[in-house]
């Protein structure tokens, strides 16, 4: 007699069946995965396991690092990835010519692992005196960049700009304001482009416009941060993920009755 399809809700019943699960099984929700589990996502998709959100934008939406090795293209051109002293070493030529850049640390949150930096210069003699902590994304600086955060599920977008005179972190947890902020067609369908790119039923999107035609660069996408600025509240964001969430579900239980 062939198992019935499993709904997986939480991340305990993904932990406690993971060796259970198979096609025709599905995982609802963004799964709160530990470091070094995201192996066990990418089995069970390979097990015929379905996943909402996708597999790949769960991953993308964890880790700086993934999301400029598979969406570098959308972000500001010349942006990499380091994993050792060496890849700093290896784009010295390339960035002789340009000025300050910016380091992300992977996984870091609320601003706290970005550092600006006058020079790829400056930050590869400090790697060479003293360890950093790899992998880091490094791009160049946008000096008068615009910063918005965008909010996109399904047909609704809208986004914020994030403004401080002060310090080129804009955002609100390091002493940012907040004001409404009119995405073009252009700016909106770029956010699309990313999202599909990455697999992103919905996401929360940071990006950069430059200065000088406001041309739109990613930062960071994820599924979850703050919407201070937002209309949408935080409430009503959790409720229309988890509309979609049952939409997906009810696909999901129509296709398992269907199935011979």
């Amino acid at each position: 007699m062939s198992q019935e399809p499993r709904l997986i809700r939480s991340i305990n019943d993904f932990r406690r069946l993971y060796r259970q699960l198979g096609a025709g099984d599905v995982s609802i929700g963004v799964l709160a995965l530990r470091l070094g589990e995201e192996i066990k996502v990418l089995d069970l998709a390979e097990r015929g396991v379905a996943f909402f959100p996708p597999v790949l934008a769960q991953l993308l939406g964890r880790s700086k690092v993934a999301q400029a090795e598979v969406l570098g293209e959308y972000m500001v051109p010349g942006t990499f990835v380091a994993y050792s002293l060496a890849d700093l070493a290896g784009k010295l030529p390339e960035f002789q010519a340009r000025e300050a850049v910016v380091a992300k640390r992977d996984r870091a949150h609320l601003g706290l692992g970005v550092s600006l930096w006058p020079s790829l210069e400056t930050l590869y003699s400090l790697a060479g005196l003293q360890g950093l902590t790899y992998p880091l994304v490094v791009q160049p600086f946008l000096d008068g960049a615009r910063d918005l955060r965008v909010v996109a599920l399904a047909d609704y977008i809208e986004a914020y700009e994030r403004v401080n005179p002060h310090s080129f972190r804009k955002n609100l947890f390091q002493g940012g304001s907040s004001q409404p902020a009119a995405l073009t067609p252009e700016q909106q369908k770029f956010c699309r482009e990313v999202m599909a790119r990455g697999r992103f039923p919905y996401a929360i999107l940071d990006l950069l416009l430059d200065s000088r035609g406001g041309r739109p660069y990613l930062s960071e996408i994820s599924f979850k941060g703050g919407l201070t600025g937002a209309r949408l509240s935080q409430a009503e964001f959790h409720r229309r993920v988890a509309a979609l969430e049952e939409d997906c579900i009810q696909q999901w239980e129509t296709s398992s009755k269907t199935r011979p």
